[in-house]
């Protein structure tokens, strides 16, 4: 394991670098091990497309999709490249605004008898997601560090007390909590991503659908009345 912390990735805040971009618009960073970019596409359901030289030529064709759908995007960009890290090859994966990390359905397939790991944020609000997987099952999950999920949801926890993710209680005012997940991210998959990496990388890319809205038959309205007495009205799809 690394002894990465969140000092070496204070570069992401920089206001020179690419990834301020990803910062701005949302993005999903997922390392899968053992999983070659292609494979990992496949995996997603992406529609196979050219390779991209750099993350320059990345967020020119994720915007170049996305204004083409003008008014909501039925699919998003995916670049994916391979990278050294512990225990052979890993692809790191990148998105904007997509949501590929973060679907169970995906990540359960990627991390079949392997692992994989993604953190991301949804740009301007402050919704930030870590998932680690192992052999198909989600082991750690968390938006904040204090309120943590998963079949082993401690498991990680000195680890982030290391790099100043406090488990037990509040933040540190001293500690990016952004850079701090980079850095958990790289003590799990000894992949230790830079702005030269993420600026200079081959990404093969891939167009992944959006997931289809689920379907329903009904919903339940609630009424509680001034005297605190409830009941609930059940509407039927066709009575809307």
């Amino acid at each position: 394991m690394t002894s990465a912390t969140a000092a070496d990735y204070g570069w992401i805040r920089s206001s020179s670098s690419l990834f301020k971009y990803a910062l701005e618009v949302g993005y999903t960073l997922t390392l899968v091990r053992g999983v070659s970019p292609e494979e990992l596409l496949r995996v997603a359901g992406a529609e196979p497309g050219d390779v991209r030289e750099g993350l320059d030529e990345l967020i020119e064709q994720h915007t170049e999709i996305l204004f083409g759908y003008g008014d909501w995007p039925e699919s998003f960009l995916a670049g994916a490249f391979t990278v050294p890290g512990e225990g052979g090859d890993w692809t790191l994966a990148l998105e904007f605004g997509g949501d590929l990390g973060t679907r169970p359905s995906i990540m359960e397939a990627l991390s079949t008898k392997t692992r994989a790991v993604s953190h991301s944020s949804n740009g301007g609000k402050p919704m930030d997601f870590f998932h680690w997987y192992e052999d198909g099952e989600l082991r750690t999950t968390f938006e904040w560090p204090v309120d943590r999920n998963g079949s082993t949801p401690d498991d990680l926890n000195a680890v982030m007390s290391e790099i100043g993710l406090n488990p037990a209680g509040d933040k540190n005012p001293d500690v990016d909590t952004k850079a701090a997940v980079f850095a958990l991210a790289e003590r799990l998959t000894g992949v230790r991503v830079t702005e030269e990496l993420l600026a200079e990388a081959e990404y093969q890319t891939g167009e992944v659908p959006e997931e289809p809205a689920e379907e329903w038959e009904s919903i339940t309205i609630d009424i509680t009345d001034a005297h605190g007495d409830g009941t609930h009205v059940q509407l039927r799809r066709d009575q809307l």
